[in-house]
């Protein structure tokens, strides 16, 4: 008799902490055999290797949760890291460890996802994708440019993720609207998690791999603001949303389609309302201007937090409710730089990249790289495999902080697959769009990334820093 449909998923659940089971203990089990003295690296950075490896496997496998995957990193950095580092004669505080858990950065994204659930919660996203709605008035290329641009810029300040399920509730019965056979349709539903992923480039909260991107360049000296961040990065955002618009209409033409966009009576604002609004638009604003009064993105991420629970705009529910695995696994890629950081294994991966070749040939590796791992697994992972490792390479600063910006714009625009981004999974999950649609769309914005930032990319980005 075969098992039961509902009993195959939880096999497979138990098989991948098996899995994971194993490659841990094969981890724990390498140093004791001759590989270490055949690599040439000391204990500690033979460990830290063997860590960073087993980060890569769980985290490209999903045997285990990705959040827990930074746990695991961190126990074994303060149980099985340290005491190697201290019989070098380096002296190792189990607070370098546990900093990355409750940094700057890890604020900011704490604060930036408060503000996301006070615009979920009061409504504000809705009203603001409903008046793009209203706006556009059926006319189908104006139409799907206003929904791409409520995508892209509610993902500048909130979770992709949440908007992707949002703008779908609402745009899903203007497609249903349309002839079945139209190929509109399929643009339609497509340009929601597509603009939902390129949104995340424009703000430093707008992704996670962001964050790890400005906490690693702070460690080296390079202090990125908020507002930096946007100059850096929104030309960037307009051309990739302008390229996809184009694409969107010319692969899935409207021809003599109109949509019905009905008409809803938008309600004054209360009061609960105008104080999200308050809180939202001087939280912004401190984020812009706050670097000049010296005052750090965490610190002004303060402000929302207490004010919206203070306030009572959010309560325990809504304080539970936060990704907080989101959180662990930004940390959990921050510690790991700094495990590469104090062993000294920065200067082995010097030898390992090409860094004393072409600047532009190490550009266009690391990109390729970026783009491949992000195809096939969490962007958050991509940017925390790759960036420490970028940070520890002897590059001059302009150099190293544009290398970090071509990885990082590079993690969201790799969007493939269904499974690349969790946008894509809801939107797939709709049935309107199949794999080859995802494909096509997903491929062009890979390709746009890469040349992108080898190209236009670092001539703008050395022309802003200098």
């Amino acid at each position: 008799m075969p098992p039961k449909l509902d009993v195959i998923p939880a096999l497979r659940v138990h098989q991948a902490k098996i899995w994971a089971a194993l490659a841990l203990l094969l981890i724990l089990y390498l140093p004791t055999t001759g590989w270490p003295a055949l690599s040439g690296l000391n204990p500690a950075q033979v460990k830290t290797v063997l860590i960073l490896l087993l980060a890569a496997v769980l985290w490209v496998s999903e045997w285990l949760p990705l959040f827990l995957v930074s746990f695991i990193i961190l126990a074994l950095e303060l149980l099985w890291l340290t005491p190697a580092v201290a019989e070098l004669g380096h002296t190792v505080s189990d607070a370098l460890f546990f900093a990355p858990f409750f940094s700057n950065i890890i604020l900011l994204f704490l604060g930036g996802f408060v503000l996301s659930s006070i615009m979920q919660k009061a409504g504000l996203d809705a009203r603001f994708a409903h008046w793009i709605l209203r706006v556009t008035q059926g006319e189908p290329a104006t139409t799907l440019a206003g929904i791409m641009a409520a995508c892209a810029f509610l993902s500048m300040w909130m979770s992709n993720t949440a908007t992707t399920a949002m703008m779908l509730t609402m745009v899903l019965p203007l497609a249903n609207r349309l002839r079945a056979d139209t190929p509109f349709r399929v643009g339609l539903i497509l340009s929601i998690p597509l603009a939902c992923n390129l949104g995340g480039i424009g703000t430093p909260i707008g992704t996670p791999p962001n964050a790890i991107a400005m906490s690693y360049l702070a460690t080296k000296g390079i202090q990125v603001s908020f507002l930096e961040w946007m100059i850096l990065t929104l030309p960037f955002l307009l051309l990739a949303l302008t390229l996809l618009w184009f694409a969107l209409l010319k692969v899935y033409p409207p021809g003599t389609d109109k949509l019905a966009v009905w008409q809803v009576e938008a309600e004054p604002l209360k009061a609960r309302q105008w104080i999200s609004v308050g809180i939202f638009v001087i939280t912004v604003l401190g984020w812009l201007i706050g670097g000049q009064f010296g005052l750090k993105t965490g610190t002004v991420a303060l402000f929302p937090i207490i004010a919206a629970f203070w306030l009572g705009i959010l309560d325990q529910g809504d304080f539970r409710a936060l990704p907080w695995d989101v959180l662990f696994m930004v940390a959990g890629g921050i510690a790991l730089g700094v495990a590469i950081d104090i062993t000294d294994l920065g200067t082995v991966i010097v030898g390992w990249l090409p860094s004393s070749g072409s600047f532009q040939m190490l550009v266009g590796i690391l990109v390729l790289v970026t783009a491949l791992l992000g195809t096939v697994m969490s962007n958050t992972a991509t940017a925390g495999l790759l960036i420490p490792l970028v940070v520890s390479l002897s590059l001059p600063t302009n150099q190293l902080l544009v290398l970090i910006l071509a990885i990082t714009l590079n993690c969201s625009t790799a969007m493939i697959l269904p499974v690349s981004t969790p946008p894509n999974a809801i939107a797939f999950g709709s049935g309107v769009i199949r794999v080859g649609d995802m494909a096509r769309m997903g491929t062009l914005m890979v390709v746009l990334g890469v040349v992108t930032a080898f190209t236009i990319g670092p001539l703008y980005w050395f022309l802003i820093i200098n």
